[in-house]
């Protein structure tokens, strides 16, 4: 255990930081599954807006540093590849 008072505030910081990452991520994982749903069912006009919401996930995710940029592009390809596909 932290003895120092800056080390216990940073345990303290650590634990909200790792919260709102996987909040952040729990999110972006949501909102890709339904996008997939929606791909199943073949609804154009949500999955346009289920589009949308992913690409903003991923932004957001690829912002703080939760996932890589690489990813981020990797995703949004192959999810735009199969609303074209509809």
């Amino acid at each position: 255990m932290a003895n120092h008072k800056s080390a216990k505030k940073r345990t303290r910081q650590a634990l909200k930081r790792k919260l709102i990452n996987s909040q952040i991520l729990s999110q972006l994982k949501t909102n890709i599954n339904k996008f997939t749903e929606l791909i199943k069912a073949k609804n154009k006009e949500e999955i346009d807006k289920s589009f949308n919401l992913v690409n903003s996930s991923l932004g957001k995710a690829t912002k703080k540093g939760l996932i890589k940029k690489q990813y981020m592009s990797r995703k949004l390809s192959s999810l735009s590849k199969k609303t074209k596909n509809i």
